[in-house]
């Protein structure tokens, strides 16, 4: 609508709209403005519903053989490809945190080595001994938890 036809001034000289037009404009105007989130409540209803289970089968006029399509493709009905990938970033950062409680494990292993060849010299090759069995348990504990990262990383 034009200010020509709101225009409270020089009433004499423009028409006035009148109120039941005026009325009707408003509320055309108020349901063109609200639509989007009218559109937008119905996909996040619809969400829950939003597997690929609950598809429906469409006809395809090329081969008439039924094809799925999704029932919503925003929020959690979106394709998995449209993932964040920050998220399986951050399980990999978190599953790193382990590969440094194992660095930590074999500095402890070897400051008690150190300790016990100091206290007893005579039992070195026995401790040694001991040291190398528990840094392999922890160089095997590191190695599966690079292997898990990597699968969190590199997994959809």
């Amino acid at each position: 609508l034009s200010s020509k036809w709101l225009s409270a001034s020089n009433s004499c000289h423009r028409p006035q709209l009148p109120a039941a037009h005026l009325a009707d404009a408003m509320s055309l105007m108020r349901a063109i403005r609200l639509a989007p989130q009218a559109q937008r409540s119905l996909a996040s209803s619809t969400r829950l519903f939003a597997s690929p289970a609950l598809a429906r089968p469409v006809e395809s006029e090329a081969r008439k053989a039924p094809v799925m399509t999704n029932i919503s493709e925003v929020g959690l009905g979106a394709p998995l490809g449209k993932r964040n990938a920050g998220v399986s970033v951050l399980g990999c950062a978190i599953a790193m945190v382990a590969v440094g409680g194992c660095a930590q494990g074999i500095g402890q292993l070897f400051a008690a080595l150190v300790v016990g060849m100091a206290r007893n010299p005579s039992m070195k090759e026995d401790l040694f001994t001991y040291t190398l069995i528990g840094m392999g348990f922890l160089e095997f504990l590191a190695i599966v938890v690079i292997l898990i990262a990597g699968l969190l990383l590199y997994s959809e």
